[in-house]
C-alpha cells in the first residue's frame, strides 16, 4: 500500500481531476435513474397478492383499482360524461362504476330504485358518484394533476395511487431539505471538533462526492425504491464522515514532526486499518438487508453497501489529494480549539458507570419483549394529510363511508358454488357487499344472454371474479383477521384460490415481513460479532460490544410499544441493521483503546484515560447521525421515512449512552475474563 499512498500524493492534480469529472458525469447519470414509488413491486414473485394482480392483467385485462374519484352533487348521465372523460386522461388504465356492473342500457332506462340497493349503495349515493380507477404505474403524479384539473375543488380523489404521487411529488424535495437542515449542523460540529475553518469543507467534499457517484452508479440497477432515494444519501453521510475525521486527525497530528507528504503518508498507513475495520462493520450490518424476501431490504441495502465502499475510496484517495493541495490554506485558516476539555466529564463516568449498568440489566428484558411485540404498520398510509390528500380522503370517508375494495379470484365452475361461496362471503365480518356474476345478475341467468361488457366484469376464460366491499382500515388486526377470514372461506369451496387489493398485499408484506425480521437480525449480529472476533481475536469482547449495541437498539425499538403506537415495519427492520452496523464503531474505538492503555495501566486507569481520549470522537460521530435522522424525520411527510428518522436519531443517542456509561463498567467488570479469553493480549500486571 506504501507504493499506492505515494502515487496518490505524487498524482494528486490527476486524482482530483478524475475525481470531479467522474461525479460530474454520475451527477448526470442520477438524474436517469428512475424511482419505484410501488411498495408491491418489491414483494416476492410467489406471494399470492403478486399472483393475483398478474392473473387480473392476464385474464381480465385490467388492473386493480388504486385510486377513487367522487363527483359531488351530479344526475347518472352526468356522472357517465364524467368517467368518459376520466377514462381518456392519459395515465387511467381503466375507470369502472355503476354500469359496468348493472350495464350501461340498464342503468339509463332504469330508475335507481328498482336496481339492487346494497350494490348501488357503493358507486351511487344522495347525487354523489364514486368511481374507482386503474392509473398506471410511473404517471401517478401527471395522471392526478390531470384529475385535479377535470374535476375541480369541489369533488374528490384518494388511494394508493394519489398516495405515491404525492410521495414523488416530495422525494426529491425532501431530501434537498434534510440536507439543508443536516449540512448546516454538520458544518457547525465540525468546526468546533476541528482546528481550522477549512477542514470541515474537505471532510464534506470527501464524502459528498461519494454520495454523488453512489447516487449516479445507481444507474447499473436501472431503478431504486423512494426509500433508498431519500434515505441513502443522508445515511452514507452521516457514516462516512468519521473516515474523513479520522484521517485528518491522524494528518494533524503527524505534521507536528513532519512535512506534509509525509505525514500524510504516514495518516493512511495508520488510518487505513481502522478506518477499513469501521467501514467493515457499517458494511456487514447493510448487507443483512441483503436477506430480506422483500425486496426493498436488497434495494437499500446494496446502495449503502456501495455508498459506503466508495466513501472508503473517496477517504483513502481523493481525500489525501486534496487536503496536500490545500494544506497551506489550512494553515492559514486555523483557529483555537472550541472542544471543551473532559477530563472531569471522564471521572464523573467512571463513577456513574455501576449504577447505569444496573439501570440496564434491569431494563434489557423488559425492553426485548416490548420491542417483539411492537404494533407495525405496512403501508405508507394517507401522505401528507394537512394537504388535499388528506383532506379528499376525509371528504370521500364522509359521504360513502370507510370503502375498502378486495378481489377474490376463483376457478371458474358452476354458478351454484360460486352462489354459495359469496352468500357465505357477505357475513364475513366488516364486508358490506359482494358483487359478482350471480349477486349482480343471477345465478339463473344464463352468461350468454347478458351483455359480453357485463359478463366481462365477473368471467375470464379461467377465473371467476368476485368483489367484496368492505368498510374495515387498509390495515391493523380487524383487517388482517378479514382478510384471513376471506381465505379460510375460499378455501372451504376451491383448492386455488386468489385474493387482490391493498389489504391483501399489505397482508403479504405482513407474512414475508415475519420471517425477513429474524433472519437480517440474526445474520446481521453474527456477521458483525466475526468481524469483531477477528478485529479483537477475543471470545468475550465480541459479545460484550455487541450486547451493548443491542441492549441500545431494543430500547429504541421498545418505545412504540410502551407509548401505545405503531411503528413502520420498514424502519423496525432497517434500523436494526443500520443502528447496530453505524454505532458498533463507538464501541470498537473504545475497546480498542482501552486494551491499548491497558498495556501500561490497571484496568480503572485504563478505562479513565480511554473515556477522556475517545469521548470527544465518539460524541462528535454520534451526534452528526442522530441530526441525519432528526433532518429526515423533520422533513419527510412519508410516515415510513419519518419513523426511520424518529428510530435513527434515538437509537443513536442511546447508542451513544450505552457506550460511555455502560461498555466502561462492563469492560472494567471484565477485565480477567477478557485477559483469558484474548489472544496475545498484553495486559499491565497490577490489578486494581
Amino acid at each position: 500500500m506504501e507504493k499506492f499512498f505515494n502515487a496518490v500524493i505524487k498524482h494528486r492534480k490527476i486524482v482530483l481531476a478524475m475525481f470531479l469529472i467522474i461525479a460530474a458525469l454520475c451527477a448526470v447519470l442520477s438524474l436517469q435513474v428512475s424511482v419505484n414509488y410501488d411498495m408491491v413491486d418489491y414483494l416476492p414473485k410467489d406471494a399470492q397478492s403478486t399472483k393475483a394482480i398478474k392473473i387480473m392483467e392476464e385474464e381480465f385485462d385490467s388492473n386493480m383499482p388504486n385510486a377513487r374519484v367522487m363527483i359531488t352533487n351530479v344526475s347518472i348521465l352526468e356522472a357517465l360524461e364524467y368517467k368518459e372523460k376520466l377514462s381518456k386522461l392519459e395515465g387511467v388504465r381503466s375507470v369502472s362504476w355503476l354500469d359496468d356492473i348493472v350495464g350501461l342500457d340498464t342503468l339509463k332506462t332504469t330508475p335507481l330504485e328498482f336496481l339492487d340497493p346494497s350494490i348501488v349503495k357503493n358507486y351511487y349515493k344522495d347525487n354523489n358518484a364514486l368511481m374507482t380507477l386503474s392509473i398506471e404505474s410511473g404517471k401517478e403524479t401527471t395522471t392526478l394533476n390531470a384529475i385535479y384539473e377535470l374535476i375541480g375543488e369541489n369533488n374528490a380523489v384518494a388511494g394508493e395511487a394519489v398516495n405515491t404521487a404525492k410521495a414523488q411529488e416530495m422525494s426529491v424535495t425532501e431530501v434537498l431539505n434534510a440536507m439543508a437542515i443536516l449540512l448546516p449542523i454538520v458544518i457547525i460540529i465540525l468546526t468546533v471538533a476541528t482546528s481550522s475553518w477549512i477542514e470541515p469543507l474537505l471532510f464534506l467534499s470527501a464524502i459528498g462526492i461519494a454520495v454523488i457517484i453512489n447516487m449516479g452508479t445507481n444507474i447499473i440497477y436501472g431503478e431504486v425504491s423512494f426509500i433508498t432515494q431519500t434515505v441513502s444519501p443522508v445515511l452514507q453521510l452521516a457514516v462516512s464522515l468519521d473516515y474523513a475525521i479520522f484521517l485528518l486527525h491522524s494528518f494533524n497530528d503527524y505534521r507536528l514532526s513532519n512535512e506534509p507528504k509525509e505525514a500524510m503518508i504516514l495518516a493512511l498507513r495508520k488510518s487505513l486499518p481502522t478506518v477499513a475495520a469501521s467501514a467493515a462493520t457499517t458494511v456487514v450490518g447493510f448487507a443483512a438487508l441483503l436477506f430480506m424476501r422483500f425486496g426493498i431490504g436488497s434495494d437499500l441495502g446494496l446502495n449503502l453497501f456501495k455508498g459506503v465502499f466508495l466513501s472508503f475510496i473517496s477517504v483513502m484517495v481523493f481525500l489525501p489529494a486534496i487536503t496536500i493541495m490545500s494544506y497551506r490554506l489550512i494553515d492559514k485558516t486555523r483557529h483555537r480549539s472550541f472542544m471543551p476539555d473532559f477530563k472531569k466529564t471522564g471521572n464523573l463516568l467512571m463513577k456513574l458507570r455501576i449504577p447505569f449498568l444496573i439501570l440496564a440489566l434491569i431494563v434489557v428484558v423488559p425492553s426485548f419483549l416490548a420491542q417483539s411485540n411492537t404494533r407495525f404498520e405496512y403501508g405508507m398510509g394517507v401522505v401528507a394529510n394537512a394537504t388535499r390528500v388528506g383532506k379528499d380522503t376525509r371528504y370521500i370517508k364522509e359521504k360513502f363511508g370507510e370503502e375498502n375494495i378486495l378481489v377474490l379470484l376463483v376457478p371458474k365452475e358452476d354458478t351454484g358454488k360460486e352462489s354459495e361461496l359469496c352468500d357465505e362471503l357477505s357475513r364475513i365480518s366488516h364486508v358490506r357487499s359482494v358483487v359478482s356474476y350471480v349477486t349482480a345478475v343471477g345465478a339463473e341467468i344464463p352468461r350468454e344472454f347478458v351483455p359480453k361488457e357485463v359478463s366481462g366484469q365477473f368471467y375470464s376464460d379461467n377465473y371467476a371474479r368476485i368483489m367484496l366491499y368492505t368498510d374495515m382500515e387498509e390495515e391493523g388486526e380487524d383487517t388482517f383477521n378479514t382478510v384471513q377470514a376471506v381465505f379460510d372461506t375460499a378455501a372451504r369451496y376451491y383448492d386455488t384460490y386468489y385474493l387482490a387489493g391493498q389489504s391483501a398485499t399489505l397482508f403479504d408484506m405482513k407474512e414475508v415481513v415475519s420471517a425477513d425480521t429474524k433472519r437480517i437480525n440474526l445474520v446481521a449480529v453474527m456477521g458483525i460479532f466475526l468481524v469483531l472476533l477477528v478485529t479483537f481475536r477475543s471470545l468475550s469482547l465480541p459479545a460484550l460490544l455487541v450486547f451493548t449495541i443491542e441492549t441500545a437498539i431494543w430500547i429504541n425499538l421498545s418505545f412504540p410499544y410502551f407509548t401505545g403506537t405503531s411503528l413502520s415495519f420498514l424502519g423496525y427492520l432497517i434500523i436494526s441493521t443500520v443502528q447496530l452496523g453505524a454505532t458498533v464503531d463507538y464501541a470498537i474505538l473504545f475497546a480498542n483503546n482501552y486494551l491499548s492503555n491497558r498495556k501500561n495501566l490497571p484496568k480503572k486507569n485504563a478505562m479513565l484515560k480511554t473515556i477522556e481520549d475517545n469521548l470527544t470522537a465518539v460524541l462528535i460521530s454520534a451526534v452528526i447521525l442522530a441530526s441525519a435522522g432528526l433532518a429526515l424525520a423533520i422533513t419527510s411527510n412519508n410516515p415510513i421515512i419519518a419513523d426511520l428518522g424518529t428510530l435513527l436519531g434515538r437509537g443513536t443517542l442511546l447508542s451513544l449512552v450505552m457506550v460511555a456509561l455502560v461498555l466502561p463498567a462492563l469492560l472494567v467488570l471484565f477485565d480477567r475474563i477478557i485477559q483469558k479469553t484474548t489472544l496475545n493480549g498484553k495486559f499491565y500486571n497490577n490489578q486494581l
